[in-house]
């Protein structure tokens, strides 16, 4: 079967598409006729090697796949189940999604809602995944559309996307933050009734700043996030799940201690599977096919790696769907 694989080399790693055998797949309980898969952010820094986020070598990458079970030891899934499978160390130290088949273990997969094509699973991806967690947890933390206007960064990525789509849906009134000023007629029509330039927030900024939004969903870090909490409402809380602009957080405890601000980590990796799939039917329910199609494209598996650098580089917007021979 193809496969595209990573190895190590001595300046770091290399990606090539090669011959692949289905006895090879590291452990798990069921197998899986991959369909179609996704490039994100973090497939980009696997492919190129920009950031080592491998840590298994030899390593198939993709870090999502939708598909349909083959054979299965795990007594809730049968052959001819239609599958998807997001995190989980895949693409890192499991073999992935950008391959024919996977193996993995049954506790790491969600049935798809029947509403749900593999195509649209892989339209919506962990981004959109992500995106539908950093939503919840709002909701979660008690915040609804009465508390204010809701703050989106990287807004045309895809997380950024999915989210405007999500809170638009919920009823927020939206702020899209992005650096692609060209693309506000496409935010808007996502769900963004304003646009923020990112300089407004890319810069160290005050300590606590003019109350401006009572939620956030921020994919960006550094001193995006810093800023996007010193400007929270009293009671607020950003949901992070990125960091495009950087690991660090150059923030003051001024927000916490005065305003009460809460800052909600994501974790989409090892979401357990309860929470996995209440967010898998919240997709299916609220999401705007028709949306969903404009902020998508699909390419053949062939062109994986040059869309890993595309995506690293900033020039793609919206999803990208692959679609595996």
């Amino acid at each position: 079967m193809k496969a595209l694989r990573i190895d190590k080399t001595d300046s770091g790693s290399s990606a090539a598409f090669v011959d692949f055998y289905e006895g090879a797949l590291m452990p798990g309980n069921v197998t899986v006729r991959v369909s179609h898969s996704t490039v994100n952010y973090k497939d980009g820094l696997a492919i190129t090697g920009r950031n080592p986020v491998v840590r298994h070598f030899p390593m198939i990458g993709g870090i999502d796949f939708a598909g349909t079970v083959e054979t299965s030891d795990d007594a809730a899934f049968a052959p001819g189940d239609r599958v998807v499978c997001n995190g989980w160390g895949l693409s890192e130290t499991h073999f992935g999604g950008y391959a024919e088949k996977a193996r993995v273990k049954g506790d790491w997969l969600v049935r798809l809602p029947d509403s749900l094509s593999e195509h649209d699973a892989m339209a919506v991806g962990t981004a959109g995944y992500t995106a539908t967690l950093a939503v919840m947890a709002l909701e979660r933390h008690g915040l609804t559309p009465a508390d204010g206007p809701a703050v989106v960064t990287g807004a045309a990525g895809g997380v950024g996307s999915f989210s405007l789509m999500l809170l638009k849906k919920a009823g927020w009134h939206c702020l899209a933050v992005t650096g692609r000023t060209a693309e506000a007629d496409y935010l808007r029509d996502l769900g963004a009734a304003e646009i923020v330039e990112r300089a407004e927030l890319s810069e160290r900024g005050k300590p606590l700043g003019k109350e401006r939004w009572a939620a956030g969903v921020d994919s960006v870090g550094s001193f995006t996030l810093a800023n996007l909490v010193a400007q929270l409402r009293r009671g607020g809380a950003v949901a992070a799940c990125g960091l495009a602009q950087g690991m660090d957080l150059p923030a003051s405890v001024a927000p916490f201690i005065l305003r009460g601000a809460a800052l909600l980590g994501i974790d989409s990796v090892y979401c357990p599977r309860a929470r996995r799939e209440e967010a898998w039917a919240r997709l299916a329910r609220d999401l705007d096919r028709d949306k969903l199609a404009s902020v998508t494209r699909t390419i053949p598996f062939a062109e994986v790696i040059d869309a890993a650098h595309a995506i690293l580089e900033g020039t793609i917007r919206g999803r990208v769907v692959v679609t595996i021979p």
